[in-house]
C-alpha cells in the first residue's frame, strides 16, 4: 500500500468484519488497578471466535480478495488458527506454515479448522520461504501475519471497539511482536484521540521489533523459547508498513523477563478468572513488575489471546505454589 495508511482504512474495515467477528467485553481488574495506582480494564481479547485478535485482520484480507486457489501464511499460531476460520468460511483451501517452536496445540487447532499446519522450518521467516513457494508457484494468496495493509486495518478494529467501551482511556498496552496489532490499534485511538499513550510490551527473549526500533531500521534476531510465544518470530528486512508505523506511533516499549510474563499469568487466572496464553499477560506483567503504571488515567491492557496448552498453564500455576 503506497499511500500512508489512515482512519477511514480502520472504519472500513470495522464494516467489513461487522458479523464475523465478535465485540469482546471489557472488565476492570480491582487487583492490578490497586498496583497500578489507577484504574485498569482487561480488554478480553482472548474471548474472540479463535481464541486471539488476529481473527480481525484474517477475517478483512479475506474479504478483500478475488478468486485464489487458496490462501497461506507463515505463522506463530494465532494468525494461522485465524486465517484457516476465515479461509473455512470463504470456502477455499488454506495451507498454514509454521516452524518447530510453534505448540503443539496451536498446530492442532489449524488443523481442526480443515486446513493443513505444514511445518517446516525452525523459525518463522524459514517457514515464510514455503509460504512464498506456495504464493509463487501454486496460484495461493499470501497474508502475513502483520506487514499487509488489509490485516493491519482489521486489527485497528479493536481500537475502535476500545474507545467504544472506553472512551476516557489514557494509556492502551499492546501486546507487541511484528507490530501488527500495534500499528492498526495505535493509528485508530491516536486518530480519535491524539493524547493517548499507546505502550507496546513484549518478552526480553527475542524481541524483533524492540530491537528493530532501538536500531532504527528493522533487524533479525534470533527466535528464542518463551512463555509469550505469540510474540515470537522475526519483523522481515524488508518491512513495509508496521516498522514505520511503530516507530511514529509507540509512546513507549517495555520488555520482560520470562518471570514477570509467569507472573502475569497467574494473576489474570487467580485474580482475575482469565486463562490468558503468556503473549497476553504482558500488561499484567508490567504492572506486577512495577513497569507500568496508571498515573494518567485509565489503562487498558489488551488480552490478546488464550490459546495456550492446558499443561503449560498448569505447570506455571504450579511453580509459585512449589
Amino acid at each position: 500500500m503506497d499511500r500512508r495508511m489512515s482512519l477511514h482504512d480502520v472504519e472500513a474495515a470495522a464494516e467489513r468484519i461487522r458479523g464475523r467477528v465478535r465485540e469482546t467485553p471489557v472488565k476492570p481488574s480491582p487487583g492490578l488497578s490497586a498496583r497500578a495506582g489507577g484504574p485498569v480494564w482487561l480488554k478480553c481479547e482472548h474471548r474472540q471466535e479463535t481464541g486471539a485478535f488476529k481473527l480481525r485482520g484474517a477475517a478483512h484480507a479475506v474479504a478483500r480478495l478475488g478468486a485464489v486457489a487458496g490462501v497461506t501464511t507463515a505463522s506463530t499460531g494465532n494468525h494461522g488458527r485465524a486465517l484457516a476460520f476465515a479461509a473455512r468460511q470463504r470456502g477455499v483451501p488454506a495451507v498454514i506454515c509454521l516452524s518447530r517452536l510453534v505448540p503443539g496445540n496451536k498446530r492442532e487447532a489449524i488443523a481442526g479448522l480443515g486446513a493443513e499446519a505444514r511445518v517446516t522450518g525452525a523459525s518463522q521467516d524459514e517457514a515464510f520461504e514455503e509460504a512464498r513457494r506456495l504464493e509463487r508457484d501454486e496460484g495461493f494468496a499470501l497474508i502475513p501475519p502483520f506487514d499487509h495493509a488489509d490485516v493491519i486495518a482489521g486489527q485497528g478494529t479493536l481500537g475502535l471497539e476500545i474507545l467504544a467501551q472506553l472512551p476516557d482511556a489514557a494509556t492502551i498496552a499492546v501486546p507487541l511482536s511484528g507490530g501488527g496489532l500495534l500499528s492498526g490499534v495505535a493509528l485508530a485511538a491516536k486518530a480519535l484521540r491524539p493524547g493517548i499513550r499507546i505502550v507496546g510490551i513484549s518478552m526480553a527473549r527475542g524481541a524483533a521489533m524492540a530491537a528493530s526500533l532501538a536500531a532504527g531500521h528493522p533487524v533479525e534476531v534470533a527466535e528464542l523459547e518463551t512463555l509469550a510465544d505469540s510474540l515470537g518470530g522475526g519483523v522481515g528486512r524488508d518491512n513495509r508498513l508496521t516498522f514505520a508505523m511503530c516507530r511514529d506511533l509507540v509512546d513507549e516499549v517495555i520488555l520482560l523477563s520470562e518471570a514477570e510474563i509467569a507472573a502475569g499469568l497467574r494473576h489474570l487466572a487467580r485474580e482475575d478468572g482469565e486463562i490468558v496464553e503468556g503473549a497476553a499477560a504482558v500488561g499484567a506483567g508490567a504492572i506486577l513488575g512495577g513497569k507500568l503504571r496508571a498515573d494518567r488515567g485509565p489503562l487498558v491492557l489488551i488480552l490478546s489471546g488464550g490459546n495456550i496448552d492446558p499443561a503449560l498453564h498448569a505447570r506455571i500455576m504450579r511453580e509459585q505454589d512449589a
